[in-house]
């Protein structure tokens, strides 16, 4: 069916492959939705210390 040199691409493939469905699935449910967080989180400190200057002065 295979030769060596053609199951070891193939498993090298699938290797690769499985890196990447894990890695993406590591993006989508951890680190995107920590930077949106950080980074709405970061505009509202942004907006509520403008507005204080603003009633400050």
């Amino acid at each position: 069916m295979f030769e060596f040199d053609q199951y070891l691409g193939f498993l090298a493939f699938l290797t690769i492959l499985t890196i990447g469905f894990w890695l993406m699935i590591f993006l989508l449910t951890f680190v995107v939705p920590y930077w949106l967080v950080g980074n709405l989180r970061e505009m509202l400190k942004e907006r509520r210390e403008a507005k204080r200057a603003q009633l400050d002065k």
